[in-house]
């Protein structure tokens, strides 16, 4: 993947995400994809996931839970010739704001085959003055 197509990629997952929409997000991942997140140990009872339908049914799950996401892109970090890349972005919910990133890993075909979300300390939504 170049540089411009990570880019594009993350600006296609936050909206994918803003939409609820799991089935696009998992479009880009390979069948034997790997996925970890501590908010999967909760709902998933493992923090780390194997293959694209667990990972598929964690996230459909937490939606059904949680409601669909909010999520504001900050920054990309992207290393093409790892194939990896790293998108920033603030999540929103219940009147709070969460710094999070999320690892991606893709494959010589462009298929996500790693990911790893990263969350930063929830705090209040202030307005400024």
């Amino acid at each position: 993947m170049t540089r411009a197509e990570m880019l594009r990629h993350a600006e296609e997952w936050i909206a994918a995400w803003n939409r609820g929409d799991v089935e696009r997000v998992l479009a880009d991942f390979a069948e034997h994809a790997r996925f970890a997140s501590p908010r999967a140990a909760l709902i998933a009872g493992q923090a780390e996931l194997h293959g694209k339908a667990a990972i598929g049914a964690y996230w459909r799950r937490a939606i059904e839970m949680n409601g669909v996401p909010r999520f504001r892109l900050d920054s990309v970090i992207c290393d093409p010739e790892r194939r990896e890349m790293m998108v920033i972005y603030d999540r929103f919910r219940d009147g709070k704001v969460t710094r999070a990133c999320e690892f991606m890993r893709f494959g010589a075909d462009g298929k996500q085959i790693e990911g790893e979300a990263m969350y930063g300390a929830e705090r209040e939504i202030t307005m400024a003055r």
